[in-house]
């Protein structure tokens, strides 16, 4: 099919994440009660935060950014996969295909860069705690947070262009999302070259963000190690653990699927990594920053004591 041709395409079936029968119901239920958590979970964190004027710090500012990250961008993938479980056709329309690519990499990439900031955040506030509400105002906290979805945005539209220009020669999508990787399959053309863009994008920005990450928590290691008293370490090292669980989670997964050669992943592998960073760290996110935090919890039981 020549290049020119491509606009041809006006949609894509949906492999799904099985094409097995029986099992399409079950997942249907499984995914639709982690979506719920995952919507539960993220909007009650931002709410609770905004809700509380103790919450109102740095910290939790960056915290109910994230939480309307994972919302957002498993909010892109997930109701339409669900939509597919009880679909006799899953099919997506080419402009639908790109649209979803495009919120998916916006919120996927600038939770990416979120995480780095909230890593600095914890480096300021345990290595520099004299100077903390001096250089994380909140004149520098709303300029991070710009330059995340700025930065977001701008790798999206680099994305979304590239998959555009790309000639299809089949229609057959091999995963429940559209997703880069699975979208340069279906190309008819040559697809070194797009994929040592994608390659270098996506290892720009994991080691653009995990060098910082490493960088500050290897201070804030060293500046918990020279506190005298083992509760103050403790407490040291408990505002950083919920981040370091979420940072490692989120990195693992996002790297194992696009800092490979597409042609070394299986089929199986791809949606068990895609499932992870979609639908299962989205929902994990404000559990893990909600059970390990006591001030959520505490915010938490006074509001629902308001509520009730």
């Amino acid at each position: 099919m020549p290049a020119e041709n491509h606009s041809a395409v006006t949609e894509f079936i949906l492999g799904g994440l099985t094409s097995r029968p029986e099992l399409q119901l079950p997942l249907f239920l499984l995914f639709l009660a982690i979506y719920l958590v995952t919507v539960v979970g993220n909007l009650g964190m931002f709410t609770l935060i905004w809700l509380n004027a103790q919450l109102h710090t740095p910290m939790y500012y960056f915290l109910s950014n994230l939480s309307l990250m994972d919302l957002c961008y498993s909010s892109a993938v997930t109701p339409k996969m669900l939509v597919n479980f009880v679909s006799e056709k899953n099919v997506i329309s080419y402009a639908g295909c790109m649209s979803q690519l495009s919120f998916f990499l916006v919120f996927g990439i600038a939770e990416c860069y979120m995480l780095t900031v909230m890593a600095y955040d914890r480096y300021v506030a345990i290595c520099r705690p004299l100077l903390y509400n001096v250089i994380m105002s909140h004149q520098v906290c709303s300029l991070l947070v710009a330059v995340v979805y700025v930065t977001g945005l701008i790798d999206s539209i680099i994305g979304t262009v590239l998959m555009l220009k790309l000639p299809y020669c089949e229609l057959l999508l091999s995963h429940y999302f559209c997703d880069i990787v699975p979208l340069m399959k279906l190309s008819c053309s040559r697809m070194y070259g797009f994929e040592m863009i994608v390659f270098c994008v996506a290892g720009f920005n994991i080691i653009v963000n995990s060098l910082p990450v490493l960088i500050s928590y290897a201070f804030i290691l060293s500046s918990i190690l020279r506190i005298s008293t083992t509760e103050g370490r403790s407490k040291a090292f408990s505002t950083c653990s919920s981040h370091l669980a979420a940072v490692g989670l989120f990195y693992g997964s996002t790297a194992f699927m696009y800092l490979k050669p597409s042609v070394t992943n299986s089929l199986a592998q791809e949606k068990v990594a895609s499932v992870f960073y979609t639908t299962v760290i989205p929902m994990l996110n404000p559990l893990i920053y909600s059970l390990r935090n006591k001030e959520v919890k505490a915010a938490m039981k006074k509001t629902l004591r308001k509520v009730f």
